[in-house]
């Protein structure tokens, strides 16, 4: 779209990756980050979220960062593109050659077929009804779904089994071990105990605030789902100190925890179009460190209006 405009796509595919990370947001199920923080939380002693629970509050925040993209974002990075660059991606739309990076990072085209497609579908928005109206829990519904699929024929057994990440459930698995030994051992009630005396003057305002800034600066440098299944422990414990509900601090860990913009291999979309699009690092730092700070203002501001402590 962007060549066929006479534009860089550089243009548009950071913005998309940004609106990618705040739409995924938005529910439980939208983000591997959510559950992980949902199923910390719950391993902590508190009351699981519904399904789309936390979608007032990602919805003004995404409102807010989707503003600043449109308004100054896209402007910055149009901006930055240079008119080498532009001259080099015009070229290549007049040649009809396109450059799309790594083509092993795109599925293979498949030809539609319709009545698997709505099946798809179908079992799709069934899982997503029984979850959220809490008829069973989304690991069970989600399950439950995709045997339903093979058994339809919509998909094959060893299909699925390729859907599967080992790599990907090792390290949600061994994260979330690593989270509960910081509460079992009593490792993250202690560490809260000593910010307390630092914090407790700002009150639960403040220290939502600096929670939020804390999980925003790790999540840049970490992996989204270590920063959230390791600092979900202590969110708890902070609020417990402070004799509040925990419910915003957990929030406040879902929200800041996929709020990579900064760098660009904080989240697994940021990385995508890093490679597609041929940035350079500064290139998410100019966009993304704006984007950060005006989403931590927000979060800050919203979460305790939507979960009062």
């Amino acid at each position: 779209m962007a060549q066929s405009l006479g534009h860089s796509p550089k243009r548009y595919l950071i913005p998309l990756s940004y609106l990618t990370i705040m739409g995924g947001a938005c529910t439980l199920i939208g983000t591997s980050t959510n559950l992980l923080v949902n199923d910390m939380a719950r391993n902590a002693g508190q009351p699981g979220f519904g399904i789309f629970e936390i979608t007032p509050v990602a919805l003004v925040i995404g409102a807010a960062g989707a503003a600043y993209l449109f308004l100054l974002g896209g402007r910055t990075l149009a901006k930055h593109a240079g008119d080498e660059s532009d001259d080099a991606d015009q070229d290549q739309a007049d040649s009809g050659v396109v450059y799309v990076g790594d083509s092993e990072l795109f599925a293979k085209h498949r030809p539609l077929d319709l009545t698997r497609a709505l099946v798809s579908a179908g079992v799709f928005v069934g899982v997503v009804i029984v979850a959220a109206m809490g008829w069973a829990p989304i690991a069970a519904s989600a399950f439950a779904g995709a045997v339903l699929l093979v058994l339809l024929g919509t998909i094959n057994a060893d299909e699925a089994y390729r859907g599967l990440r080992p790599e990907v459930l090792l390290l949600i698995a061994g994260m979330v071990v690593v989270g509960l030994s910081f509460e079992v051992t009593g490792l993250a009630s202690t560490v809260t105990g000593g910010l307390i005396g630092l914090i407790q003057p700002l009150g639960p305002w403040g220290a939502l605030f600096l929670l939020y800034g804390f999980v925003l600066l790790c999540t840049e440098v970490l992996s989204n789902a270590a920063v959230a299944v390791l600092l979900t422990p202590l969110a708890v414990a902070l609020a417990d100190s402070l004799g509040v509900d925990a419910r915003p601090f957990i929030v406040a860990v879902m929200m800041a925890a996929s709020a990579a913009f900064a760098t660009p291999f904080g989240y697994q979309t940021n990385v995508l179009v890093f490679q597609i699009g041929r940035y350079s690092y500064m290139d998410f730092v100019r966009v993304g460190l704006p984007m950060n700070l005006i989403t931590w203002v927000v979060g800050g501001l919203v979460i305790p209006l939507v979960f009062p402590f």
